[in-house]
């Protein structure tokens, strides 16, 4: 009865507000279209009165510009395709894809998945599940599509609840979303929104998809923890004892193949390895910067190009030990099938760098980053108050606005300016969104795998809905959050920098 109080009272009402709410929204494409004609029309508006703000970094006065005007309208129809093919994510991104859409075709990613999880001891079945699905972010959104049911089966299979399988995989692929101890797809991605933001403030300001590769290490090793714990400790008791109807099914053993195939990946990661280490321990090493740093080195500002290469050689070294690629064009087609997906990605980043592009024109962003820092600092808050209060404040924009890609586009234009007038780094304002953004995934019916968790889940429980997800998933969002507070705090008080030449502070 507790069970069904909780899932059907107060958490399902809210939870249907919010799906009501967030349903009302259009695409997040048509969405961006929209604040760019949004844009335009209060350029218009502000510049018809005496605004103006003095920039801290230059003493310069600025006023709003008017993109209705004749100089305006010249200027969005002749750099509307730059602002599109110059728009930093998009290279990025469909760069590192090619590498993981081989990995994925070939079944590297699969395979190295289900290895790690059935090699785990009992007693450390829950942990290795939570960590694998925090490891899956390396490869986009796989963790959703094989883990999260993969979870489900191996708690079956050895007598526990299935669901609180699935929660634990869960909890890591979604709830750990801004913990890794490899760099994904969505490094790059959410380093070149915030950049492009950066750049409001100081146009020569380089954010890397190492950026937050520090914190995302250390957050790794907590989250899994957590996670672990909370599986132990609250879902797994509330649960209970399963008496459904579904039967436990063999786990499949890796055939011949599958090990074959991970072997000879496992030999070209250490050739992988070995190269870059004799280009990065030598001062002066082949990868370092003309004056034998490793930071501002090749390295560093290619990993974009080592996430490919790599993932490509793995790839290519599983498929032809595993016999999943039979020759170059089984290559080709499994990059071709990533790119396939990033159609509507494409789309979206198509009005998304309008919107971005116009927002700097109009200088709207900078005003209001001037003003909103002024009242920050006139709040008296500290650093950590502010980064907390900002964790909220995505946490619960995440409600209503799934996508972390999308919500970055909107949000780092106004608090990355923002925050870099009140000191902070750019590269630490993006760490503090993304745990925001990832301790509410799971709880988000506005997150895009949601209903299929839901589904997942009517399998072993056909009366699963919404609110059975977020009463198995809310107690993963308090203790994450509350992990992640705690990180926060730490990181601060010891002035750790969060990534490879990302410090705290940012200094005019």
């Amino acid at each position: 009865m507790a069970k069904k109080k909780f899932g059907v009272g107060f958490t399902d009402r809210f939870l249907n507000v919010v799906e009501r709410t967030g349903n009302m929204l259009p695409h997040p494409a048509t969405l961006f279209a929209l604040f760019a004609l949004m844009i335009i029309l209060l350029s218009w508006v502000f510049a018809q009165f005496d605004l103006s703000v003095i920039h801290p970094g230059t003493g310069k006065t600025v006023r709003p510009v008017n993109l209705l005007s004749v100089e305006g309208l010249n200027r969005i129809l002749t750099t509307m395709v730059t602002n599109f093919t110059s728009f930093a994510p998009l290279g990025t991104v469909f760069v590192a894809m090619l590498g993981i859409g081989i990995a994925e075709s070939t079944g590297l990613v699969g395979t190295a998945l289900r290895r790690l999880v059935l090699a785990a001891p009992r007693r450390l079945l829950t942990f290795v599940i939570v960590f694998a699905g925090i490891l899956s972010n390396t490869a986009s959104e796989v963790g959703y599509v094989l883990l999260v049911p993969l979870g489900g089966v191996i708690f079956l299979a050895v007598g526990r609840h299935p669901i609180a399988g699935m929660a634990a995989a869960f909890a890591g692929v979604s709830g750990g979303y801004s913990a890794n101890l490899l760099l994904g797809t969505m490094d790059p991605l959410l380093a070149g929104l915030s950049e492009e933001a950066a750049h409001i403030i100081d146009p020569t300001y380089e954010v890397t998809a190492v950026a937050n590769y520090y914190f995302m290490f250390i957050s790794t090793f907590f989250i899994a923890a957590a996670g672990t714990w909370v599986t132990e400790k609250i879902v797994a008791p509330r649960l209970g004892e399963y008496k459904g109807d579904s039967q436990p099914e063999e786990l499949r053993a890796l055939t011949l193949e599958e090990k074959r195939g991970l072997r000879f990946a496992f030999w070209a990661s250490i050739v992988l390895v070995v190269i870059v280490l004799v280009g990065l321990i030598p001062e002066s090493g082949y990868l370092r910067s003309a004056e034998g740093e490793i930071l501002g080195s090749p390295f560093l500002k290619g990993i974009v190009a080592f996430i490919f290469i790599g993932a490509l050689v793995l790839a290519v070294a599983y498929g032809i030990g595993a016999g999943t690629i039979k020759n170059d064009s089984d290559v080709v087609k499994g990059m071709g099938k990533a790119i396939e997906q990033l159609g509507v990605y494409t789309v979206l980043v198509f009005f998304a760098a309008q919107f971005v592009a116009y927002f700097n024109w109009t200088n709207l962003g900078l005003i209001l980053a001037i003003e909103g820092a002024d009242v920050l600092r006139s709040s008296g808050l500290g650093p950590i108050p502010l980064m907390l209060a900002f964790v909220v404040v995505t946490a619960f924009i995440n409600l209503v606005m799934g996508s972390a890609s999308a919500k970055w586009a909107i949000m780092a234009p106004v608090f990355i300016p923002m925050f870099m007038l009140l000191g902070f780094s750019p590269e630490l304002v993006q760490a503090t969104y993304r745990v925001g953004d990832s301790i509410t995934n799971i709880i988000s019916p506005m997150m895009s795998y949601f209903a299929l968790i839901v589904a997942f889940l009517a399998k072993y429980d056909p009366k699963a809905g919404i609110g059975t997800v977020i009463a198995t998933m809310l107690p993963y969002t308090f203790v994450f959050g509350l992990a992640w507070t705690i990180i926060l705090i730490a990181w601060f008080l010891l002035g750790l920098p969060v990534g490879p030449g990302a410090p705290l502070y940012y200094q005019m």
